[in-house]
């Protein structure tokens, strides 16, 4: 044990006589963990609100009985099912609105309410009595009180005049959700006598067939262990942990970079330990302990900066879900333990990954070997075959796997065999350049500055791999989501063709509303709208209900059409579909698609295909009147108008005034278009900070590995000093030196990150979203990429080459002193 001290004292003794070396190892392991740390708590905080919401919204859910015919049935049909013996417990949901903010009302029956529902709280013996009895309890998330200025004990009003039973926080529950008992939730919701669906329950015994109790009145929903949220929302989350990989890998390429040249320059160190008894088996053992005593501090410190960049993408993340998917996130950042030991574990195991091969080189270690500090610069240069074939290899498996995949996993698989192969095949290219501009010279200067830069280029290749990958990363992002903006606004346009939406309360209100606005001169036209959910093949599909109206067939963004297209779908015989449904469903223009109905399976042939960005279902749109046919039972209450410019704000007011509709009944084109366009920039905003911290990162990589560097380029550098090369001129010659390189990495990087681009949109966005975005080339997004990367470089470059001008003559001279 006293032995085991010593050597790990002698191996730490190290670090301390080159803190740079160090502190670049933890730098290195600190970015890394960071990074996937940050980027695992978003996703672990995402799925943990999904967790919360799925048994109060019916996902991760028992089986449940609902209405067959519509939303809610009578409440007698609960009372037959239990004395019938089914194990049934009601559930009355509903929409209310507080201070403006609408919430989800949930009505329980605690006596009854199954276990197994998940975290919509149990209500025990102790509590039953306060929760049913008056003034009763209403269960909200923390988040929701805060959002609604309360403590406990509050007792609220609804918009609609309603009073709330006082105010109780639990924990489990998920925001926007307030759960009351069942009775205070019909009479709010103004559903006495009606629920909208029962919970089953486990039960011992066999209870009669449900149609011998409720004839065609319900219908049975099958328990589902996985969520809508979570199949809606896995691609998102997927994206953003192959952005924390990538990240997680370019750390480690600085962590490799440092042990690398630290075991080699402790060579000696570990050959005098062996000389002096110590055995090879215990040399590993401390060594592998020192190795994960590092990993260990430095995945503490980036767990801690990861909970940081979470903190500050958490809002964005959250903004995300809930306008794309619905998914209501929580904006209090919450972390379990598992979050912080697969923090830790990710460290050692990165930090043993990139150490593997100066291990391999202890086990291996002679006594008798002689010591070479930097042979691990020389030695990999006779990797540079290997790398080639290995850079081959892996953009053959590329293609391969681009040709026969088809699954979201074997699109990341495509990207990130191109990204590694072009990481592997940099050395290589540059090598050759390097070759190419040393035979192109003819000065002797000009000579030593290619010759020296492929001796320099062994010891700046993990570098420059990092800052090909990330500055290839963000020109694939950014040209994406470039593309995406510019398409973006064209669509809105076509989507949102009328100048206001509206959605009555109720049909009554609906015709009362269309009356008045046929005596406005300045609505030119009204256009009754429909919405209907089904599934088709597992999978939630939306049928939309469109007027026959010039409308929509001026602007509606079809991809392919048919001739006569508008028209088949006016005979209602016709529909147009969205591109994700076509790809899920591999359906052609001219196909037949059975969708299933009230009424029966209606057979529709694909009129169109049209573009639906955004939506994480399929869409179907049909005619108006043939959607009415077949969902009669559907209440029309939207419809859209349009209207003179410039009379659109009055007709609102007037409208709110009168018919008592809020902004989620009533809204305009000018701020439907600002929402959705303010959901795909914060989107895109946490791709973009994950691009800047990757970007960032491989500065660092680059800056460190000069630093290390910089000590051992003073063998090459003092001759020329010696021949009359000044020390200014010498910093100029190591600032071209490195910027060159970088520069020629750069230009490399600008058409693998259009690749990788397309790859983003043509492969990995269509399989994890079913739509495709149009590919364009931004040449100033480009220009200013490439600019910023220049820069990353500059700063890098700047420190080694301030100290080499600054370095006293003698330290120059001392190493003609030193020369063996």
């Amino acid at each position: 044990m006293k032995q085991g001290y010593w050597i790990l004292a002698v191996l730490l003794s190290h670090w301390r006589r080159h803190p740079l070396q160090l502190t670049t190892l933890m730098v290195g392991l600190i970015s890394a963990t960071a990074l996937w740390s940050g980027v695992e708590a978003l996703n672990q905080q995402a799925r943990t609100s999904y967790d919360r919401a799925a048994a109060v919204f019916g996902g991760s859910r028992p089986a449940m009985l609902v209405g067959q015919r519509d939303s809610t049935f009578s409440q007698q049909l609960f009372v037959d099912l239990r004395r019938a013996g089914w194990q049934v417990s009601p559930v009355v949901e509903g929409r209310i609105r507080i201070q403006g903010r609408p919430l989800r009302l949930l009505g329980i029956e605690p006596v009854t309410f199954p276990a197994q529902a998940g975290s919509i709280p149990a209500i025990g013996a102790a509590d039953l009595k306060s929760f049913i009895g008056p003034p009763g309890e209403t269960l909200v998330a923390p988040e929701t009180l805060i959002a609604l200025t309360g403590t406990e004990g509050t007792v609220l009003v609804t918009d609609d005049g309603a009073l709330l039973p006082p105010l109780k926080v639990h924990a489990q529950l998920a925001p926007g959700v307030v759960i009351v008992d069942i009775g205070f939730a019909q009479s709010t919701l103004h559903m006495q006598g009606r629920l909208s669906r029962l919970l089953i329950g486990n039960t011992r015994s066999q209870p009669p067939p449900l149609e011998a109790v409720t004839g065609d009145m319900l219908r049975y929903v099958a328990a589902d262990a996985e969520t809508d949220l979570e199949r809606l929302t896995d691609s998102f989350h997927l994206n953003l942990s192959a952005f924390g990989l990538l990240s997680f890998l370019v750390g480690l390429f600085i962590v490799y970079s440092a042990v690398g040249l630290a075991f080699e320059q402790r060579m000696p160190m570990l050959r005098t330990l062996r000389a002096c008894g110590v055995s090879s088996r215990k040399l590993n053992g401390v060594v592998l302990i020192e190795l994960l005593v590092l990993a260990i501090a430095g995945g503490l410190v980036g767990l801690v900066c990861g909970y940081l960049i979470a903190a500050a993408l958490l809002p964005n993340v959250a903004a995300s879900l809930n306008g794309l998917y619905g998914a209501r996130v929580s904006g209090a950042l919450a972390l379990r333990p598992e979050w912080w030991i697969a923090g830790l574990a990710m460290s050692a195991v990165g930090t043993l990954a990139a150490s593997s091969t100066s291990l391999l080189k202890v086990v291996r270690l002679s006594v008798l070997a002689m010591a070479q500090p930097y042979a691990w610069q020389q030695s990999q240069r006779r990797w540079l075959g290997y790398q080639g074939v290995m850079a081959v290899a892996m953009l053959v498996a590329a293609i391969t796997v681009l040709l026969v995949g088809g699954s979201l996993i074997s699109g990341f698989a495509v990207l990130a065999a191109l990204l590694l192969g072009a990481a592997l095949a940099l050395p290589v290219l540059l090598e050759v350049v390097l070759r190419i501009g040393e035979r192109s010279s003819r000065q002797p200067l000009a000579m030593w500055f290619w010759a020296d830069s492929r001796q320099q280029l062994p010891g700046l290749s993990l570098a420059l791999m990092a800052l090909l990958l990330a500055l290839a990363v963000n020109v694939g992002v950014g040209t994406m989501v470039e593309s995406f903006s510019k398409t973006f606004a064209a669509w809105l346009d076509g989507r949102l063709a009328a100048d206001v939406y509206v959605n009555a309360f109720s049909d009554a209100q609906a015709r009362d509303i269309e009356v008045r606005l046929r005596s406005r001169p300045e609505v030119t036209a009204i256009l009754p709208s429909g919405r209907a959910e089904i599934k088709i093949g597992g999978w939630p599909v939306e049928v939309l209900g469109l007027a026959d109206h010039a409308t929509y067939r001026d602007r509606w963004p079809l991809l392919e059409s048919r001739s006569n297209a508008w028209d088949d779908v006016k005979s209602g015989e016709g529909a147009l579909v969205s591109e994700q449904l076509a790809r899920r469903l591999k359906l052609r223009l001219g196909g037949l698609l059975g969708v299933s109905t009230p009424t029966g399976i209606w057979s529709l042939r694909i009129a169109a295909i049209y573009a639906d960005y955004g939506n994480a279902k399929g869409q179907i749109a049909v005619n108006i009147d043939a959607f009415t046919g077949r969902f009669p039972d559907l209440p029309r209450t939207r419809f859209g108008l349009r209207v003179t410019p410039g009379k659109i704000g009055p007709l609102i007011d007037d409208m709110r005034k009168a018919f008592h509709l809020d902004e989620s009944r009533l809204s305009d084109q000018s701020t439907l278009k600002m929402e959705s366009t303010g959901i795909f920039n914060r989107t895109f905003a946490v791709t973009a900070a994950l691009n800047t911290f990757t970007l960032g990162v491989a500065g660092v990589a680059l800056l460190t590995s000069l630093l290390t560097l910089s000590s051992s380029r003073l063998p090459q550098l003092a001759p020329l000093w010696a021949l009359g090369v000044t020390r200014r001129q010498l910093a100029g010659i190591e600032l071209l030196k490195t910027m060159s390189i970088a520069f020629i990495t750069a230009m490399l990087a600008l058409p693998l990150g259009l690749l990788v681009a397309w790859c983003l949109i043509a492969v990995v966005n269509v399989r994890a979203f079913g739509w495709r975005l149009p590919f364009h080339v931004f040449p100033l997004h480009l220009a200013e990429l490439l600019g910023v990367a220049m820069l990353a470089s500059l700063l890098a470059t700047l420190i080694p080459v301030i100290r080499l001008m600054r370095m006293p003559p003698a330290v120059l001279i001392k190493i003609f002193a030193n020369e063996r």
